[in-house]
């Protein structure tokens, strides 16, 4: 394989495979970035862990076809320090790799392995169920409930995102056991159906890909162009995110989402309307001074007032208050002020609403905006 390549375009594939290369597997080949020639001016770049796998087209000069596998970390690390400009790679019959920058004297050979040895990228079958979404939605739906999933690798139904598309419908559930986010918007046209459940790990590659401005689509002085799509593929047991010239597969979690449904409360009787980011703030600084095992904090509420307490043996008290569109009997309920932090940082609309029953009842928060979002979070005895 013999080939002249733009630095910026070599680097930007790398560091997006570096999320999906196994470097601690007993599979030395997991561990490295597949770099096959498809023609006579395209370079394609895959790495896979067998669960989750990502592949990026480039164009390239290409001299000579064939195909390497070279070690992810190695190849980022020795591309991000070559000079902008082109650069020649050569591979030799036993896989080794010349990367030489041209107009200079820098060079590194890699140790690679056969192109051939590099286990085979999974593809959707013909006809499978496909869902066109806006790439911006994608990353709202991400953002906006991926904190609340469980990094607990071995409760496999929390450590997943619920993703469901249902018409026109479109839907991402997420749940730790202890709090709950919900989003979903209308897309346009009528759409397939389908439910799958994404593991925590492809999700983040997800929202790497979304951020990726790789993945955007090149704008024209003054023509408009549509947004970015992404193409959601199911097929049989993976499903596949094409955007771009970028296609990325994940192995889905076989198990069964908590009836997420019945875990959201219906009519609560008391409505809380206050000030996204003094809320937050308040939050933020009474926390300080919580339990650092529990992260507890005390909301009252009483007519037009919010007071915001924490109590710790170790270092002390904190209260702070906030003014707020409320007017119902006085009620006080303890919280995990994380979990409320989150949810908070993930919105940006001004106002949001706290909607609660009783002391021992879980607490649901929605952006007064935004009517297709909502947050259920569980109390906790402080």
């Amino acid at each position: 394989m013999e080939l002249t390549l733009a630095k910026k375009d070599l680097l930007r594939l790398v560091t997006r495979m570096q999320g999906v290369a196994e470097r601690k597997s007993t599979m030395p080949i997991l561990s490295n970035v597949l770099l096959a020639v498809e023609g006579p001016s395209t370079l394609r770049l895959a790495a896979t862990d067998l669960y989750l796998a990502i592949s990026g087209k480039m164009l390239a000069d290409v001299s000579k076809g064939g195909s390497v596998a070279l070690s992810a970390k190695d190849l980022l690390e020795r591309v991000k320090m070559m000079p902008d400009g082109p650069i020649h790679v050569a591979t030799q019959d036993n896989a080794s790799t010349t990367l030489k920058a041209q107009g200079s004297a820098r060079k590194y050979t890699l140790r690679g392995m056969p192109g051939d040895d590099f286990p085979p990228l999974p593809a959707p079958t013909e006809g499978a169920p496909t869902l066109a979404l806006e790439l911006d939605v994608l990353a709202q739906l991400i953002a906006k409930t991926s904190y609340a999933i469980s990094t607990d690798e071995t409760r496999a139904h929390l450590n997943s995102a619920l993703f469901e598309w249902d018409g026109d419908i479109v839907r991402m559930v997420t749940t730790d056991g202890h709090r709950l986010a919900k989003v979903e918007v209308r897309v346009k046209g009528r759409q397939a159906s389908a439910t799958m459940l994404i593991p925590l790990k492809a999700v983040n590659e997800l929202r790497r890909l979304c951020d990726d401005p790789g993945a955007d689509v090149s704008r024209e002085s003054g023509k408009e162009v549509p947004p970015p799509l992404v193409h959601i593929t199911q097929s049989g047991s993976s499903a596949f995110f094409q955007t771009g010239g970028t296609t990325f597969s994940v192995k889905l979690v076989d198990a069964q989402f908590p009836p997420y449904s019945q875990v959201i409360p219906q009519g609560a009787d008391k409505v809380v309307k206050l000030p996204r980011i003094l809320f937050a703030d308040a939050l933020r600084a009474v926390s300080v001074a919580a339990s650092e095992r529990t992260g507890g904090v005390k909301l009252s509420l009483s007519p037009g007032i919010l007071r915001i307490t924490s109590e710790s043996p170790e270092s002390g008290d904190g209260f702070d208050e906030v003014p707020v569109d409320y007017a119902g009997p006085a009620l006080t309920i303890g919280f995990n002020a994380k979990y409320f932090l989150d949810v908070l940082a993930a919105l940006d609309s001004e106002e949001v609403s706290l909607s609660v029953s009783g002391e021992l009842d879980p607490a649901v928060l929605r952006p007064v905006s935004e009517l297709q979002f909502l947050a259920v979070v569980m109390p906790m005895r402080i």
